[in-house]
């Protein structure tokens, strides 16, 4: 049986003296290391004096070069995996690698390291017991919107990665779906300009448009605010509003009930008869 390997090397997510020293190790004795950004990854090893032979692997060649590496670990080297920061396979092409490892059968070892994600999150202040990644929100407005109204009703913390050039018009994107929730904004985690604002979503997305924002970015949105006093009941007009709002955009109306009891946290039963079961009372009420 071949003893190659692929290991899966976390590195860190700003700081290089975040490294593990399993992952430094691995560095240094694998036979080659894949890199999402060669350029990134031979700082790190400039650092720790590391002369491992280096090959690119990313988004843009990742068709062409994934049989390649899977073919090296089966004849029996063994391959790191690092990605421009934080765990391979996370938001980025290396878990095509993985996949492809997996199921050619061969061994896949992740060492793990720095997580953006898990470092926002504790550092945001909101919730920790329960949270939902979902990595980069679509850019298009209707498409993104869609995503969040099936997110909303969730009782975790929301964790997002976005670029700073779009992290303004994001955060007033979920302000519209998820009004008055906790938020924060990290960016430049580790490093010398590390920087964590919290306030009310609203609140923080006019604050990050007033700002140029540099580095990378995690946005989180605290759950829903769940009162110990009894809610107010729901009102069906209400309720058929917004399911007609949706019909006449083009949804079916299925849909739209189940849309509409994500967003307001109302049972979807409660939210049909609202919406249809209204219509066959006497007078349409």
């Amino acid at each position: 049986m071949s003893d190659g390997r692929l290991i899966v090397c976390a590195t860190p997510i700003g700081n290089l003296g975040d490294v593990t020293l399993r992952v430094l190790e691995a560095l240094k004795t694998v036979d080659v290391i894949e890199a999402e950004d060669t350029r990134v990854t031979r700082k790190l090893l400039a650092r720790f004096k590391i002369a491992t032979p280096l090959e690119p692997y990313h988004a843009k060649n990742l068709e062409r070069r994934t049989p390649e590496v899977v073919a090296r670990v089966r004849s029996g080297q063994s391959v790191a995996l690092v990605s421009d920061a934080g765990t391979p396979g996370i938001s980025d092409p290396g878990a095509h690698l993985v996949d492809a490892c997996i199921d050619e059968g061969l061994t896949v070892e992740v060492l793990p390291g720095a997580s953006a994600i898990v470092t926002a999150l504790v550092a945001s202040g909101l919730p920790t017991h329960a949270f939902y990644f979902g990595g980069f929100l679509p850019r298009k407005v209707g498409e993104r919107r869609r995503a969040l109204e099936k997110l909303a009703g969730l009782e975790a913390t929301l964790v997002f990665y976005e670029s700073p050039r779009r992290a303004a018009s994001t955060l007033a994107g979920i302000a519209e779906v998820m009004p008055d929730r906790r938020a924060a904004v990290a960016r430049e985690l580790t490093k010398l300009h590390e920087e964590v604002i919290r306030d009310d979503v609203g609140a923080l997305a006019g604050t990050i448009a007033q700002r140029e924002i540099k580095g990378e970015v995690v946005l989180l949105v605290g759950p829903p605010d769940r009162s110990t006093t009894a809610a107010p009941a729901p009102d069906p007009a209400a309720l058929r509003r917004q399911v007609d709002a949706l019909v006449v955009g083009g949804m079916s109306r299925k849909d739209a009930v189940r849309a509409v009891s994500d967003r307001t946290g109302v049972a979807r039963n409660e939210v049909y008869d609202a919406a249809v079961g209204a219509a066959t009372e006497p007078n349409g009420r």
